[in-house]
């Protein structure tokens, strides 16, 4: 009964999701100018460097792990914190947080039926195109299986971190400088925008030690690598599962420790 639940609340993610189809292109069009201007600076930065491989990774290899960082970003971000801050100003939390299921949960599989399209409608287009005009640069092997489960790890890590920071909400009551703070953050210190072998040494290694790498450079690390050793895949993915478990028990002491804070503007 409560898997009946959760798959009840994805189809309607799914459905609301589906229903705003303008939004839908706007980000399309956006990702599509965004990728166009990644494209021509890290060509430029290749050109000026002349040498066909900078810090470890051909130009190929830079261009496909920008574009599905894109990719993936576009697939697991959730707004989970703009969820939080509205509910906290209107006082609708009250209300969620009255529904017969934990509130963390709720909002999770509220939102991923927005996973579901968005895989579909984003990542898998963009992971097919790149595979067919890099000629088949993206290796097909065990690495799939890697990256398959670094990304529901990375989801989960991710979620958490939203959800922490939407939890710091209920002591500012307010989203925005939050919110963009933290997406500043995770985009520069995961790998996004940059990839993590172009930081210095000191830096690289500290940001080995952080969450937010798991989140895209772990996932991509072990796609673009065809054959990753052993010691790889089980340093990576058990760093992630370490940050999975740990960023979970925190943001969710967290939540209980600042319901405490809870106030509703009227009364």
């Amino acid at each position: 009964m409560t898997l009946r639940k959760y798959l009840t609340l994805m189809r309607a993610g799914i459905i609301e999701s589906l229903q705003f189809r303008l939004s839908f292109v706007v980000m399309v069009i956006g990702n599509i100018l965004y990728l166009i201007v990644v494209y021509f600076l890290w060509k430029a930065i290749y050109d000026s460097a002349e040498t066909d491989i900078v810090n470890g990774m051909t130009f190929t290899d830079t261009l496909i792990y920008i574009v599905l960082a894109s990719a993936l970003f576009s697939f697991m971000e959730m707004y989970i914190v703009w969820e939080i801050g509205r509910s906290i100003q209107s006082g609708k939390i009250v209300l969620d947080l009255l529904k017969p299921m934990d509130y963390r949960k709720y909002l999770f599989w509220s939102y991923s039926g927005t996973f579901v399209s968005q895989f579909f409608l984003t990542f898998l287009p963009t992971f097919i195109a790149v595979s067919i005009v890099t000629g088949g640069a993206i290796p097909f092997g065990i690495n799939l299986l890697y990256f398959v489960l670094s990304v529901v790890m990375a989801v989960s890590i991710n979620y958490s971190i939203d959800f922490f920071t939407g939890t710091i909400c209920l002591y500012t009551e307010s989203i925005w400088g939050i919110n963009i703070m933290k997406q500043v953050i995770v985009l520069l210190l995961s790998g996004a925008t940059i990839p993590l072998a172009f930081f210095p040494e000191p830096l690289k290694t500290i940001m080995y030690y952080l969450p937010f790498q798991s989140i895209y450079n772990a996932p991509l690390s072990l796609l673009l690598d065809g054959n990753p050793e052993p010691q790889k895949v089980l340093t990576t993915l058990g760093t992630q599962l370490a940050w999975c478990i740990g960023m979970y028990v925190i943001s969710k002491v967290f939540w209980k420790i600042s319901l405490k804070r809870i106030t509703v503007n009227g009364g």
